[in-house]
């Protein structure tokens, strides 16, 4: 395909509306400065047929693009003030190398989620908190042209018949989008952005996550092979807490990572990435989670790590954990320890497999050791609440005993959350474990 259809293909958007000043969907109206972006343009991809896609950079298209937008204004007999033209210039490079009007938001460290609600309400997460823009898309057409130039690249697709794609970026950023007729405001993108650095523990220490304490403790349970389990509502960090602790895998150790959309940046040299794959235009070919799971038995892991558990994988990761694949990590979705161990039991039912719950408790109490629990507070910070022990069962209960733990006390005139990380006192019965597996803590770690 040549440059100018593919690009035609990606970048033109088609009927014009604007917002109005409430961030509802507006009525289409006419857009001046529209007309005159499209009529440049097109010309600017005219200008660019003989020129390789991949060669293009925003160093030698601003030339390009400053030059036919001077000479189309003069032939308007237009006189474009030096902000205007500075302005236009960027969003028409935006259209063509970059996402569009959200291009800025993910060049921006401070954001890390962009949330587009339809066309007139782009909103972004910054320190926890959610902010509305005040960018727009011209339209639905604008909107899911941006959707169709991301998924593309990846041999996903996006229509009527399969109206949700999930989807990554080029620099890994997770991708979730969902068009009509199943999203009412317009088509509505999800951008969770990738740390160019990943973050360290020293960083979640620095932001008030955890303290050093716990991180020696976490620290221990990974290099001592526990299976740990990473807790949370959905932006509550869990991924972030997964990564950090994935960096403490021996670099000698093969690590197995399993995901939907592979987002996890391990520093180790010897990890094998699998992601899942998405049923085809006939609804065959799907690969899951749980297929997954299941194939890295016979990889030889050291290390499984998977991404979230969310169905019936549940029980192939239990069954691992218990039969030789120590020191395996995932995360999954819960607001408290207890709950992550409930929703475990449903999971596992969810596989199709008809066991007693009894015989479920086990699985997962014989399979877990310790449970992290990360939360997003009122005021958008993240803390590690709870790190938990899993002791076994108790007649038809689980056991479960804190280690460490975050108290909160009140939120502060500013909206800040007061709290602090305290020990339980108790000393954890896995400190057998890992000091036969070499981790030696202090008995003074845990003290209250």
């Amino acid at each position: 395909m040549s440059l100018l259809k593919r690009l035609e293909k990606v970048n033109a958007p088609e009927e014009s509306s604007l917002p109005d000043t409430r961030g509802a969907r507006s009525t289409p109206v006419i857009n001046p400065w529209r007309e005159f972006k499209e009529i440049v343009h097109h010309e600017i991809i005219e200008t660019l047929e003989t020129t390789h896609l991949d060669d293009l950079t925003e160093d030698n298209l601003r030339p390009i693009v400053e030059k036919v937008l001077d000479s189309h204004a003069d032939t308007q007999g237009m006189t474009l003030a030096r902000t205007d033209r500075q302005r236009l210039t960027q969003e028409l490079i935006d259209e063509i190398l970059g996402f569009g009007p959200i291009t800025p938001l993910l060049q921006d460290p401070t954001v890390s989620e962009i949330m587009v609600n339809g066309p007139h309400q782009i909103y972004v997460e910054r320190k926890g908190k959610l902010v509305k823009t005040d960018i727009n898309f011209y339209d639905d057409k604008h909107v899911l042209h941006i959707i169709e130039k991301i998924v593309a690249p990846l041999g996903r697709r996006i229509d009527e018949s399969q109206p949700m794609v999930d989807a990554r970026l080029p620099d890994g950023s997770r991708v979730n989008a969902i068009i009509p007729p199943l999203a009412l405001n317009g088509p509505t993108l999800t951008i969770r952005k990738f740390a160019d650095d990943p973050f360290t523990v020293n960083d979640l220490i620095g932001f008030g996550s955890l303290t050093a304490e716990m991180a020696g403790f976490l620290e221990a349970c990974v290099k001592g092979r526990l299976n740990i389990l990473v807790s949370g509502g959905t932006g509550s960090g869990k991924t972030t807490t997964l990564g950090v602790l994935s960096g403490y895998i021996p670099e000698d150790e093969r690590i197995i990572t399993i995901e939907d959309a592979a987002e996890l940046q391990l520093r180790q040299s010897h990890v094998v990435t699998l992601e899942t794959r998405p049923a085809n235009i006939e609804g065959k070919g799907a690969i899951t989670i749980r297929d997954l799971v299941k194939n890295s038995l016979r990889m030889r892991p050291e290390r499984i790590i998977v991404g979230e558990v969310r169905g019936g994988e549940a029980l192939d990761m239990l069954q691992a954990m218990n039969t030789g694949h120590d020191g395996s990590l995932t995360t999954g979705h819960a607001n408290t320890p207890r709950d992550m161990l409930s929703r475990l039991e449903t999971m596992v039912l969810m596989s199709g497999m008809d066991l007693p719950v009894r015989a479920i408790r086990e699985q997962i109490s014989s399979a877990l050791d310790v449970v992290v629990q990360q939360s997003r507070l009122r005021d958008g910070s993240r803390r590690i609440t709870h790190i938990t022990e899993v002791l076994g069962m108790e007649g038809d209960i689980i056991v479960l005993q804190d280690v460490f733990r975050y108290d909160l006390s009140g939120i502060d005139k500013l909206g800040k959350v007061i709290g602090r990380f305290q020990a339980t006192g108790i000393r954890p019965h896995c400190m057998e474990q890992l000091i036969a597996a070499g981790q030696n803590l202090p008995d003074n770690l845990f003290l209250n």
